[in-house]
Order: structure tokens, then C-alpha cells, then sequence
């Protein structure tokens, strides 16, 4: 849908995440930059030298016409021609070395310093908690990290190579009139500001523009990572909607082609008034300077000096129009980019936090119940954990517009679990079972402080997760989810990210005790063999099988298992529990199943249901209280055949 045909104006549009935003750029970007310059101080140094070189060279060279005109052809002095024009060439060739310095020079500048500033944003985000990406617009976030980067990157690079330069070449260059003939450069001068003038009013709508384009095209980069996922691609193609994507994706590319042909119309205006202001000057300085010189009153050699340096003038001046859009880009993207860096982490750190001082067993995958006193499984207690997830404004999403998810400020805070209280005994297994939504989940999310809670404690070993490293926290920590995740990668890389050090004997055993190597040696690339987006070349029983195998070549002292057999079969889930019961041997897990079969055996089994322990007990105590949890194993054992 073209803005044009609806009336739209393109910066008032809203796109998933809201209108976008109309306002100028924040103060102290600039003075931000500055800091990610300071380890490139030398060869800023050799970069401002190198342009003085430069710019002395473009103004000198009209002054050696000057000469070439009238004290070489007008008198006829053959010899002096010939050496001024030999000088004009060893001009030309140092300022060609001097750009060509100046190039390279700039290009390591500018790719140092968003190497610097890209490191820097990856690493804040790493530090984001899960409620961050859960209301995260992905393809959002991967705009600002990567297109706004990659855009401040060249326009730095640009200026960097051509504003000193530019800069410098106009002060030469002016002073080298005023010394000709001062009536002449004043003249010239008088016409700048009709360039400037235009050029800011016309920045100032670019400037609008580019933070459209920006948000638009992050918006288009998330629709593009939802459908074109697997999981995205299934879904359309099951509810058969090829024909309503297509149309979506073309009226929001429409915004984006309209928004950006009017960006462009309007840079090429900035440049097209520059060249004709340019041929109005020249024009003037040639009827101006051809008067002088019929009255005798300037010299020929005078006039063309003055004209070749005009046009030198007028070229930096242009830049300098163009330099005003590619500065006004560069501090949109900067600004897009410490929008990333100022974000807050909900849950960090606390100031004096030590490590656990539990550490992974590892390196028996067949037998990882052998731990050593540092590997001693600890105690976990709930101490009337209250929670609620957080809104985005502890996530720090109020202050990155563009990526909240549609929606995020909307959802329901109300609590999730109430007043909770309870203890996983050491080296135990405990057991969560309930209906959905009642916050199983949760629970084992609270842990590994995933979340934090909203009162109340959690204790690990005794100790306030609050008042621990992450790090060594979520060392002790090992997760199997129902929907296990893979990267698009090998096997074998997404099996060592959980151990790098495992060798591959490590790696065959671990495969083994999961049931899981048959399949593995049978690929034709075996452990090399690429998984695929999210690992969908496997199924979902395998996915699971190779998040086991993770969860054994880490070894924890602490196990969580959400449903990590929900995708196996009858007679696989039966040789995986068999697996499980050596994995959990001597680890205090906590395991969320909805089949119940799986936890019967378990040392103590908890009933949540709405946010609280509505039972505990173990398999034989809970059916003979007759309450939710029989309730919940006569509906999954007591059905009787349908009568036919």
C-alpha cells in the first residue's frame, strides 16, 4: 500500500510494536562516540596529517596554474611550462597517495571502533534475563545489532575519510581566493549559505526519514525470521495462507520502498542544488573576473586560478551536503545502538555475590552418580516464594522502542505462585505434577534464577540464589526442556556446548546411555551431521534424546527436567527412564512430568495447583489421600474401553 495513494504520512505509521517514534536524536550521542575513538588515537593523528597533506595539494595546485599562465605561456617561456606542469604531476600523485592513505586509514578506524561497539551490545544482551527475550521481538533486536551497526559503520568510515579532508580543503582553498582577488572570493562566498541553507532544512527531513526506514525495515526483519523459520513455515503452509502472507509482506515492503524513495529524492535534491549553485558561482566568477581582467585590472593566470579553485570549493562544499545525511544516518544508528547498551539487566549480580561452590561432576557420562565432595548435590528449598512475571518496564523494554512484542504491555501480572514453601532434599528426586498453568514451570525456572522471585527465597545449598554468580549457578544447574533447542550446527558442536572438554569417547557414552548412537553412527556424517534450523532434520524424540545426552556430558549436581520425555514413544521413554535413573543417581532433581508413570517412583512427589502446594507425599501417600493427585491418576489409568 503506497503512502502516496492513502495520505499517509510514512513517520506516523505504526508497526508491530507501535507507532514510530518522531523526535530528534537524543543529546550526547556525539559525546558517546567519542570514548570508542580513544585506542585509535594514533592513527587519527597520521589521518588529520594526512588530510592537511591532502587539502594543501588540492589548493596549491590552482595557484601553480596560476604561474603555469602567466609567467610560462603568456610570456612564452617554454622551460618554465614544462617544470611548472611537472610540479602540477608530483601534486596530483602526492595527493592520490595521500587518499589512498587516508582510505585505508579510516577503514581501520571506522571497523576498530564497531568492532568495539558491536562486542560491547552482544555482550549486554547476553546479559539480558529470559522475560527479556520472552517479550523480545527477535528480528528487532538482530536489526539493531546488526543493519543499524553495519550503517554506522560505513557512514563512520565515510566521514571519517572525507570530513577532515573536506574541512581543511575549504580553509586552504578560501584563504587562497581572498589572496587572489578578495572582491571575487567575497562574491563566491556571499552564494554558500543558499547551499547550507537548503542542505539543513532538507537534513532535517532526512534525518525523520532514516529513523522511519530504520524501524520499518527492523519490523520487516522480524516478520521475515517468524515465517521463515521452520516452525514459522510449517504453520503457514498447514493453514494454507501462502496468498495472505504474500499480500502482508507486500504492503509493509510497499511502506519501506516508499519511505526510501522519498529518503533518496530527497538526498539527490540536496545534491542536484549543490550543482547548480556550483554552475551559478563559476558563472559569476567569469563574468566578474572577465571584466577585471578586460579592464586590465587582474591577470588571465588570475582568473583561471580563482575558477579552479572555486570548482575545488564548491566539490568539498557538496561533500559536505552529502557528509550532513551520512552524519545524521551514523547518529540514528548510534543512538539505536546505546539504546542496546543503556539497557539495565533486571537480574544481575549483586554486588559481593560469590559462587556456589558446587561444580559439575562430569567426566563419567555412563556413571554420573560417582561425584566427589565438590560435586555434593545440594539441598533446594522454597522459603514462601511469591512471583509474578515482570513488566516490561523491569525489563528494561520502556526504553528500546521498536522491539516489545505486540502487546507486551498488556499481559496479565498477576501472581503466578503464592507464598510458596518447600524443600528438595539433597541428592532426591522431586516430583511436580498439577494441571497446566498451575507453575511447574516456573518453579524450576526460579532455580537457576532465570526469573527472579517477587518475595519470598530460593535456597541452593543453603544459600539465597540472589547472593550467588550466575556463572556458578548456572554451572550447578542442568536444564531439559520439553521443546529442546538446537543450533544450526553439527551434532557434535551442539552436544560439546554443554562440555567443551569431552572428548569423544565422552561424547560416543553419553550417546549410548541416551539410546541415541544407533541413529547418530547410521547418519552419513554421523556426529558432523547437520541438524538443521532448530534441529528439525531430527525429530522430536531424537531433539530430546540429544538434550539428554547434554545434560549428561555437563554432569550438574543439579538436574531440572520440564516434560523431557513428552516426544518419546512407549518403548523409548521406557529405556531413556532407565537411563534417567542412573543420571539422577546421587542429583537433587526436580522433575515436571504430566504423565505419571514417570514419577511414581520418585522420593517425593508435589501437587501445584494455582500458584501453591496443594499436596506432597510420595506415589502411595497421594492416592491414598483421595485428592487432586488421585483424581488426576484415575483420569489417565481408570478409562475404560468406549462402548462400541
Amino acid at each position: 500500500m503506497a503512502t502516496e495513494a492513502t495520505g499517509i504520512d510514512p513517520s506516523s505509521q505504526s508497526g508491530p510494536a507501535g507507532p514510530v517514534p518522531r523526535r530528534p536524536t537524543r543529546p550526547g550521542t556525539i559525546r558517546r562516540i567519542l570514548p570508542y575513538t580513544a585506542r585509535h588515537r594514533r592513527r587519527l593523528a597520521l589521518l588529520l596529517t594526512l588530510s592537511a597533506v591532502n587539502a594543501v595539494a588540492v589548493s596549491a595546485s590552482p595557484l601553480i596554474l596560476k604561474l603555469v599562465v602567466d609567467d610560462g605561456i603568456v610570456p612564452g617561456r617554454v622551460g618554465l611550462t614544462i617544470a611548472l606542469c611537472l610540479a602540477t604531476v608530483g601534486l596530483a600523485a602526492v595527493d592520490a597517495l595521500a587518499e589512498y592513505l587516508q582510505a585505508r586509514l579510516s577503514g581501520k578506524i571506522g571497523e576498530g571502533l564497531i568492532y568495539d561497539l558491536r562486542t560491547s551490545v552482544f555482550d549486554q544482551v547476553q546479559r539480558q534475563p529470559l522475560a527479556f527475550f520472552a517479550r523480545t521481538q527477535t528480528g528487532s533486536l538482530v536489526s539493531r545489532l546488526n543493519t543499524d551497526v553495519i550503517g554506522a559503520q560505513q557512514a563512520v568510515t565515510s566521514l571519517l575519510s572525507q570530513s577532515v579532508g573536506t574541512l581543511l580543503t575549504m580553509v586552504f582553498v578560501l584563504v587562497s581566493m581572498f589572496w587572489l582577488s578578495w572582491p571575487i572570493a567575497l562574491a563566491a562566498l556571499l552564494m554558500i549559505p543558499c547551499v547550507l541553507v537548503p542542505a539543513r532544512f532538507a537534513g532535517r527531513r532526512l534525518q525523520r526519514l532514516t529513523r522511519v526506514l530504520m524501524q520499518h525495515n527492523a519490523d520487516l526483519g522480524s516478520t521475515l525470521n517468524e515465517r521463515f523459520n521452520v516452525s514459522g513455515a510449517l504453520l503457514t503452509k498447514l493453514y494454507g495462507r501462502p496468498e495472505a502472507e504474500s499480500a502482508a509482506f507486500a504492503e509493509r515492503a510497499g511502506v519501506i520502498r516508499d519511505v526510501a524513495v522519498r529518503a533518496r529524492a530527497l538526498s539527490r535534491l540536496l545534491s542536484v542544488t549543490g550543482s547548480l549553485l556550483t554552475s551559478l558561482t563559476i558563472a559569476l566568477v567569469f563574468g566578474l573576473g572577465g571584466v577585471l581582467v578586460i579592464h586590465g585590472s587582474l591577470r588571465i593566470g588570475t582568473l583561471v586560478a580563482m575558477v579552479t579553485l572555486l570548482m575545488a570549493l564548491y566539490g568539498p562544499l557538496n561533500q559536505l551536503t552529502n557528509m550532513q545525511s551520512m552524519a545524521l544516518t551514523a547518529l540514528v544508528s548510534f543512538e539505536r545502538v546505546f539504546e542496546v547498551l543503556d539497557l539495565e539487566p533486571a537480574i544481575a549480580d549483586r554486588p559481593g555475590a560469590t559462587a556456589l561452590g558446587i561444580v559439575a561432576t562430569a567426566k563419567n557420562p555412563g556413571n554420573p552418580g560417582t561425584a566427589g565432595s565438590a560435586g555434593a548435590a545440594p539441598e533446594i528449598e522454597f522459603d514462601r516464594v511469591s512471583f509474578r512475571y515482570p513488566s516490561p518496564a523491569e525489563t528494561s523494554l520502556v526504553s528500546l522502542e521498536g522491539v516489545a512484542g505486540r502487546g507486551a504491555e498488556r499481559e496479565p501480572t498477576g501472581p503466578v505462585l503464592t507464598e510458596l514453601s518447600f524443600i528438595a532434599p539433597a541428592g532426591r528426586l522431586t516430583a511436580l505434577v498439577g494441571p497446566s498453568g498451575g507453575g511447574k514451570t516456573t518453579i524450576t525456572q526460579l532455580v537457576p534464577r532465570l526469573y527472579e522471585a517477587t518475595s519470598g527465597a530460593v535456597l541452593v545449598g543453603g544459600r539465597d540464589v540472589r547472593d550467588l554468580t550466575s556463572t556458578s549457578l548456572h554451572a550447578a544447574v542442568g536444564v531439559v526442556t520439553q521443546d529442546a533447542h538446537l543450533f544450526h550446527d553439527t551434532i557434535r558442536a551442539n552436544l560439546a556446548y554443554a562440555c567443551p572438554e569431552a572428548s569423544e569417547g565422552d561424547i560416543i557414552e553419553a550417546c549410548e546411555t541416551a539410546h541415541i548412537w544407533d541413529l547418530v553412527r547410521s547418519l552419513p556424517d554421523g556426529l558432523d551431521t547437520v541438524v538443521g534450523d532448530q534441529g528439525h532434520r531430527l525429530s522430536g524424540g531424537e531433539r530430546q534424546r540429544i538434550s539428554l545426552v547434554r545434560l549428561l556430558l555437563k554432569s550438574p549436581p543439579v538436574v531440572v527436567l520440564d516434560e523431557a520425555t513428552a516426544h518419546l514413544d512407549s518403548e523409548s521413554e521406557a529405556a531413556i527412564q532407565e537411563a534417567l535413573k542412573t543420571a539422577l543417581a546421587g542429583r537433587t532433581s526436580l522433575v515436571i512430568a504430566h504423565r505419571l508413570s514417570t514419577v511414581r517412583d520418585a522420593d517425593q512427589i508435589l501437587v501445584v495447583d494455582r500458584g501453591r502446594i496443594r499436596e506432597r507425599g510420595t506415589h502411595e501417600q497421594l492416592l491414598a489421600a483421595d485428592d487432586l493427585y488421585a483424581e488426576l491418576h484415575r483420569a489417565q489409568f481408570d478409562r475404560r474401553p468406549a462402548v462400541r
